[in-house]
């Protein structure tokens, strides 16, 4: 027994040897880490998650397009709808500004992060729709049945801008 005894208070030697800098009452060992090299806490915030910046993102575009969408209207109430009597008016080509800079703010939001495919898409779209219908002289009033005509197409991806930013916004919180 007595042998037994010695044997147990030389693992408790080594134990106590290799344990330098040990803490508590119950020899638990402190971090692995040297006390000289702890890191200091960083005083930047964290970086913000995907959720947040979609979020923010979202919230943003939000604020923006309902204020725009309550003034403009946005779908079949839109002076651009292709059934508007307004969509070869400048009443149209406001609503196109709007909603271009609407999608411009989407794209500055985003600013080339990942999961705003959608996002990034509808903006674009919205963008190209206006320099279109822009380039064409929609708002002017076209004599040519043919501009009035090629004039539909962009005006309808305008009427529709609003949701379709929402839309993507939405689906930004998804990562899409």
């Amino acid at each position: 027994m007595q042998r037994y005894a010695a044997r147990a208070a030389a693992v408790l030697g080594l134990v106590a040897v290799f344990c330098t800098g040990c803490g508590g009452s119950g020899g638990e060992a402190r971090s692995a880490r040297p006390s000289g090299s702890s890191v200091p806490p960083s005083s930047e915030p964290p970086a913000p998650t995907k959720a947040e910046i979609a979020e923010k993102v979202k919230n943003a575009l939000e604020e923006r397009i309902s204020a725009d969408e309550e003034k403009l209207g946005s779908g079949v109430d839109s002076s651009c709808s292709p059934s508007s009597p307004q969509l070869f008016t400048a009443k149209c080509q406001a609503a196109a500004d709007v909603t271009s800079d609407a999608a411009a703010l989407a794209l500055r939001e985003i600013d080339g992060r990942t999961g705003f495919a959608t996002l990034d898409a509808s903006a674009r779209k919205v963008q190209a729709a206006v320099r279109r219908y822009e380039s064409m002289g929609c708002a002017t009033e076209p004599a040519a049945a043919d501009i009035r005509r090629a004039c539909l197409d962009p005006a309808a991806v305008i009427a529709q801008g609003f949701s379709d930013l929402r839309d993507g916004a939405n689906l930004g919180l998804a990562g899409k």
